[in-house]
């Protein structure tokens, strides 16, 4: 029984050293996504091109509300009776315009969302590429991360490589 024992802790400590040196040939690395995503030009771009459609819907708000105000300031002339006649156009009006306000701002969420993914999906594409050339086996996102040794980042290199590969598709 004991010789059994023997035997099959030393199977055990034979796994346990192959698994340690199986994970010891692992590659790690890290990647601070923010920065990434920050640092890409495409996402510059993006958000260029987004704040550029919140003005002009900022704009086109503001026209219609100074409009609302000016319809309002006319219907204050007006008798009672007249007001109620109008009534059921301004209520209609006040519908329209929110609704045109309720619809853009999901319009402008909608198109950020998606230009969020497409973006992440582009740092998700280099990440792997760049790790199967390097032969990283794993990369983590800082964020998460305790500890950290700043030789295990690539960032700068993810970075280099998303904006070298943009600007190639955006000439």
């Amino acid at each position: 029984m004991r010789k059994v024992l023997v035997v099959l802790w030393g199977g055990v400590f034979v796994f346990g050293v192959l698994a340690g040196v199986a994970v010891a040939a692992d590659k790690f690395a890290y990647i601070d996504l923010s920065r990434a995503f920050s640092e890409y030009g495409k996402t510059k771009d993006f958000d260029k091109a987004l704040t550029e459609k919140e003005n002009v819907y900022s704009t086109e708000k503001n026209k219609k509300v100074i409009e609302f105000k000016s319809y309002q300031d006319k219907l204050s002339l007006l008798n009672d009776k007249q007001k109620e006649a109008k009534k059921t156009e301004i209520e209609g009006n006040v519908k329209s315009v929110q609704e045109w306000d309720r619809q853009s701002q999901l319009d402008l969420r909608k198109e950020q969302d998606e230009k969020m993914k497409e973006v992440l999906k582009d740092i998700e594409g280099v990440v792997k590429q760049y790790s199967e050339k390097e032969g990283i086996t794993m990369v983590f996102n800082d964020r998460v991360l305790v500890y950290q040794v700043k030789s295990l980042d690539i960032t700068d290199k993810i970075i280099e490589i998303l904006n070298k590969g943009y600007k190639k598709t955006a000439s």
